[in-house]
């Protein structure tokens, strides 16, 4: 390839296995709580040292599968750990405003999974605590810290597309209605949106640096949580998204930023480490990248947030508080026009 040829940025993503440990607190032990506890056990050099569940038994079972430490019967008890330098925080979105706040007002830093909390207002007193605190908070959106984001970050902000003018992702699993009965349930926060459409929206979020204008339908199910949303939405410069997700069928999840001089293309489930396309005007590749690992994607989001805490930030770098703002507030204003209310709003 001649070397005037227009190319994808390099990646500068550190090898996750290069951050300082932290010892974790795992608050809620579901099934995210197991993929995130064999990264940290293959991926990094942390490790998790208690676990902490309403329920005994499965706290128990978790802490012998992972060979953790100590296991707590409540959610109190494993954030009053001596041991525990972060907590991270599986629990149902409908729990991470409450369980974020327990955690930081027992002094200790938080990794809250995506979506950060039920609504903007919910974020915003999470991280009004970790800044009168001087503690760090970070939402577990473990994709903005994965390598190929990064190169479609960097790509984006060199110019190698020209202008955006199109940003375009879907995110379709079929967990509706027979997968977990919490995506059914509006007191658990349930729906497409914010287990699955907080990936698409994130994603044009992390290239275009923001959502407005945002206009969405969806389909509602008997209990009245969406089972698919489309939104469109404009950003800064004024280039379009166009998103969509749904629990009710399996898509490819392809993602696309299209530019007056060329595109990405991401290959596969664009939110895993996948393979990022770089095509010209004339259907030419142009460039390429490919990760080198496929597995334990949950390794970079621990290692950078153990970075910050070395360093003393309050946020991480790859997904800053304004991020979490910004892509909360467009899925509230999302809810608020396919008519999704959750309980005490």
């Amino acid at each position: 390839m001649p070397s005037s040829s227009p190319a994808l940025a390099t990646p500068t993503t550190p090898e996750p296995m290069s951050a300082p440990p932290v010892r974790w607190g795992v608050l809620a032990p579901g099934g995210i709580a197991n993929r995130f506890a064999d990264a940290v056990r293959e991926g990094t050099a942390s490790t998790v040292v208690a676990v902490g569940s309403r329920s005994a038994g499965r706290a128990d079972e978790f802490a012998k599968r992972h060979d953790v430490a100590r296991a707590h019967g409540s959610y109190e008890g494993l954030v009053r750990d001596p041991d525990v330098e972060a907590v991270y925080v599986a629990s149902p979105h409908s729990g991470h405003h409450e369980h974020a706040l327990l955690a930081l007002r027992a002094g200790k830093p938080v990794l809250v999974e995506k979506a950060f909390t039920r609504s903007l207002g919910e974020a915003e007193e999470v991280l009004a605590e970790a800044e009168a605190g001087g503690l760090l908070a970070a939402e577990a959106m473990w994709s903005r810290y994965l390598p190929h984001y990064d190169v479609v970050r960097r790509t984006v902000e060199a110019g190698t597309l020209g202008e955006v003018v199109l940003v375009e992702a879907d995110h379709g699993q079929r967990l509706w209605p027979d997968g977990p009965a919490r995506l059914s349930q509006p007191e658990l926060a349930g729906g497409a949106l914010l287990d699955l459409g907080v990936y698409p929206i994130s994603f044009a979020d992390h290239v275009l640096g923001g959502l407005a204008e945002v206009a969405a339908r969806g389909m509602l199910s008997d209990l009245r949580v969406d089972v698919t949303t489309q939104i469109s939405a404009r950003g800064p410069s004024g280039a379009l998204a166009h998103l969509w997700c749904t629990m009710a069928a399996a898509t490819s999840c392809p993602a696309r930023v299209v530019g007056t001089a060329a595109r990405l293309e991401l290959e596969g489930r664009f939110y895993g480490p996948v393979r990022v396309r770089l095509i010209g005007p004339d259907e030419t590749l142009l460039d390429e990248y490919v990760p080198d690992v496929t597995t334990h994607g949950f390794r970079y989001e621990i290692a950078e947030f153990a970075r910050a805490l070395a360093t003393g930030r309050r946020e991480t770098w790859s997904m800053p508080w304004d991020a979490t703002r910004r892509v909360m507030a467009a899925m509230d204003e999302a809810r608020r026009q396919v008519g999704v209310v959750y309980p005490g709003e």
